[in-house]
């Protein structure tokens, strides 16, 4: 029996010009002392900046700011953020760029409300119980920060980053208009395609009852991530690709394709050290994982899950044994990883060596669950880091 709780509290504007028609009312619902909080400076490059300083000027609105996120976003902004907030009574916080600046605007306002460190939160070892509203302006398609309630924040004293979740870090809208991510660059839309496609895999390999219809709407997010990455990377300023993209980015990981299934991921807690030890990128790092991970976890009691992975996303002849059809599905995903999208495909070439696996593979293992697709142990993941070499 189909049993799951489901809610989206978060409002979407699409479109070309949201932000324009739109933000300053939006913004001003929840007051009108806002943070800023954006990145290494490509908003002010673009024009996005001036154009938001200039709407929320002229409707009233005073402005603190919170640059430099960086692409992995440190507990050290978050601390300053809240630090921000404090002392000149902010009441609204504004992200503007990608799941980075999303997640750090979270935690700046879960922090908000919490008298001890950020790090207890991000760490889970104190609950978040409120937030300050969180508005958000998206500029990258791959996190799904948009639209879910969860963040993920590094810390680069201890190599950790962990991710929180919580209801109270659901932005409370989000203004989606896919003109603003014509200017991202080549590198970094097929760094976010493979992130949208893997936070749908990892939930279509999971356990729990297989709902038709949301494995279909699955299929149907990660063929739509194939076909439009590389239009996408072709024509930067193809509207109808950066709109399916971005679309696909919320819907990836926003809660609705889960369902009843048990949300235990193995390939993000594994890439997460990737990131926490070498700043990789989160998206180039999961491209490098995830076909070892699906190699390494293929056996003859969950082949069948692999067989239709390989048939309805990348039409493999049905007629062809499972063990075959597996095979074929994860090199065909490593064709689009690394011949069509163009990442990098392994370790060696990212500048990574074998000389964090075994400390890495330790925090990994601790961070996965017993429920995972496969359960995996410290020495299972080190073969994998391994196999990406």
């Amino acid at each position: 029996m189909f049993s799951f709780d489901f809610s989206l509290p978060t409002e979407v504007y699409f479109g070309k010009g949201v932000t324009e028609s739109k933000l300053a009312e939006t913004i001003k619902r929840y007051g009108s002392k806002v943070l800023s909080c954006y990145g290494g400076g490509s908003i002010k490059k673009t024009g996005l900046y001036d154009n938001i300083m200039s709407i929320l000027k002229e409707n009233g609105v005073t402005v603190w700011e919170l640059s430099g996120i960086a692409p992995n976003p440190r507990v050290s902004s978050v601390r300053k953020g809240i630090d921000i907030c404090r002392k000149n009574g902010v009441e609204v916080l504004l992200a503007v760029g990608g799941g980075s600046v999303i997640d750090c605007a979270k935690m700046v306002g879960a922090g908000y409300y919490y008298e001890g460190d950020a790090w207890d939160l991000c760490s889970k070892k104190a609950v978040i119980k409120g937030s300050l509203p969180l508005v958000s302006v998206l500029t990258l398609a791959a996190t799904g920060s948009e639209t879910n309630p969860t963040a993920v924040i590094s810390n680069d004293e201890t190599s950790d980053k962990v991710g929180a979740t919580s209801k109270f870090l659901f932005p409370k809208a989000s203004f989606l208009d896919p003109t603003l991510t014509y200017s991202v660059s080549a590198f970094q839309t097929a760094a976010g395609s493979a992130d949208i496609f893997s936070h749908v895999l990892e939930t279509y390999f999971n356990k729990g009852e297989d709902m038709f219809m949301l494995d279909r709407v699955m299929e149907g997010i990660m063929k739509t991530v194939m076909h439009y990455a590389p239009v996408a990377l072709k024509d930067p300023s193809n509207y109808e690709a950066r709109a399916n993209l971005m679309w696909a980015s919320g819907w990836a990981i926003n809660g609705f394709i889960q369902g009843s299934k048990v949300k235990a991921w193995s390939c993000h807690p594994i890439e997460h050290q990737l990131s926490a030890y070498y700043d990789m990128t989160h998206g180039l790092g999961l491209a490098i994982v995830t076909p070892r991970w699906l190699r390494y976890c293929l056996n003859a009691s969950n082949a069948e899950r692999y067989y239709s992975f390989g048939v309805n996303v990348f039409g493999i002849d049905p007629a062809l044994d499972p063990f075959e059809v597996a095979s074929r599905a994860i090199k065909a995903l490593e064709e689009f990883f690394y011949s069509v999208l163009g990442l990098k495909s392994n370790f060696t070439d990212s500048g990574i060596g074998d000389e964090k696996i075994s400390e890495m593979a330790e925090k990994a293992a601790k961070a996965l669950s017993p429920n995972a697709f496969v359960p995996l142990k410290k020495e299972d993941i080190e073969q994998i880091y391994i196999n990406c070499l």
